[in-house]
């Protein structure tokens, strides 16, 4: 049985209810966000995709590339927890809009950097770093975000969808991008992406917040007196935090989200490079796009099938389970499959399976975290994906290691299913999702 609610929780809860979004509220802030979602994608990978050319522009090798590849995770790792932090405390759709507003100006003045000294490799890794760092903020933030406004029976849909910005966001670069970097060459692919980003930030602020929610500098001084407080939460949480670290379907969770990112992010760096020096003749919009191009209406369906099943009475964790052998099982059997073909379109058919097959991610971990601890979704997802940005730093560098040393793709490809897999028993094992957060004790973590 149940313990009954304390008073003062019913209170929140119904605070909660009433300040959730309106369906058309709910509408406008999924396409926005998906938008910016995009966006954020594109800043991303703009390294990725410009990462031969560059290297061949500042004489890079294999490892140097790798090191500049990773470096976004070296900052992206650190502030994942900060974000889902600030996002329960002053509001996601701040966070998420001050960072956007710095990582755009920052992105479209990468070009500029590398030219400020001979030490190319230094200012990108630089810029690099301080881009993930400005990111990292960002899908905890969005996590947090969602679980306050959106109804539980349409979180799914709703995170799939906006989380379809980030193959939307690859296709938008792998198409653009690429003319681009044909034409004009790679400095006008961090211009592009660091310009819309800066357009996105002008219209949210004007046309969703209308100028009701006063974001510079107020919100700035309140984040950051948030955080010379420190993590833990305020007293009137109620989350008993060494409780909720001590379950293991919150490790289970956390285990499953680090080996998702890890696998996702090798594949999102090196993906590039391996058709550009397998198949040196193919044009590079068709695996710079098609891949990406089939993961938007998978992540999609997936969100859709994930509220359908449980709306049909099949239990949460079930759903969420069969989502994790889709996202990291079935991808991790197309991903050993590139490294053993020599055909250009096998290959791209092989490469946009297996990215497809990791939005399902969406709608299993990523909304599991949620399914978990609702009141503080933001801070575990931080914590989750940090975990998954440092494992993303280990397994980009060693992608490029494994490359100089072997000269084989497939000891890479090798690397993302054994990750994959790992996260997956590990989840089927551990994960459930009844909330852990509803102690009424307070402990600090």
């Amino acid at each position: 049985m149940q313990p009954q609610p304390l008073p003062l929780e019913e209170a929140r809860r119904d605070g909660a209810e009433n300040t959730q979004w309106s369906r058309p509220e709910c509408q406008a802030w999924t396409g926005t966000l998906l938008l910016g979602t995009c966006l954020l994608y594109c800043a991303r990978v703009s390294m990725p995709v410009c990462a031969v050319s560059m290297s061949q522009d500042f004489g890079w090798n294999k490892k140097e590339t790798g090191t500049a590849l990773s470096s976004f995770f070296w900052g992206y790792c650190l502030t994942q927890v900060v974000g889902g932090h600030l996002g329960d405390r002053i509001g996601g759709e701040k966070v998420i809009l001050l960072s956007a507003c710095a990582w755009g100006f920052l992105t479209a003045a990468t070009p500029l950097l590398t030219h400020l000294s001979g030490a190319h490799l230094v200012f990108m890794t630089f810029s690099r770093i301080l881009t993930g760092l400005l990111q990292g903020v960002y899908f905890p933030a969005l996590t947090s975000l969602l679980s306050q406004k959106v109804r539980e029976s349409e979180r799914a849909f709703t995170y799939s969808t906006v989380g379809a910005g980030s193959q939307f966001g690859m296709l938008v670069t792998g198409a653009v991008g690429s003319l681009l970097l044909d034409q004009y060459g790679w400095p006008s692919v961090f211009y592009f992406s660091g310009g819309l980003t800066l357009l996105w930030v002008c219209y949210v602020y004007r046309c969703l917040l209308n100028g009701k929610d006063a974001l510079f500098p107020s919100d700035l001084i309140l984040a950051l007196g948030i955080l010379a407080q420190g993590l833990p939460m305020s007293r009137h949480t109620k989350v008993p935090w060494r409780r909720l670290f001590r379950k293991p379907s919150v490790w289970a969770a956390i285990s499953s989200q680090l080996s998702s990112a890890c696998s996702f992010f090798i594949l999102l760096s090196w993906l590039p490079t391996f058709f550009q020096e397998t198949f040196p003749s193919s044009k590079g919009w068709v695996f710079n796009v098609v891949p990406w191009l089939v993961a938007i209406p998978a992540s999609l369906f997936s969100g859709f099938l994930s509220d359908h099943l449980i709306n049909q009475g099949y239990r949460t964790i079930t759903v969420r389970k069969f989502m994790q052998v889709m996202g990291l099982g079935l991808s991790s059997v197309f991903a050993l499959c590139l490294g053993h073909t020599s055909s250009f379109c096998t290959s791209v058919v092989f490469a946009s399976a297996s990215i497809g097959l990791q939005t399902f991610n969406h709608s299993g971990i990523s909304v599991n975290i949620q399914d978990l601890a609702p009141s503080c979704a933001g801070f575990l997802f931080g914590v989750a994906n940090t975990a998954g940005a440092l494992a993303g730093v280990v397994g980009v560098c060693l992608g490029g290691y494994l490359l100089e040393t072997t000269g084989s793709w497939t000891s890479m490809f090798n690397l993302v299913a054994a990750v994959g897999s790992l996260g997956l028993c590990t989840f089927l094992l551990f994960g459930e999702a009844q909330r852990v957060d509803l102690s009424p004790a307070h402990e600090d973590l």
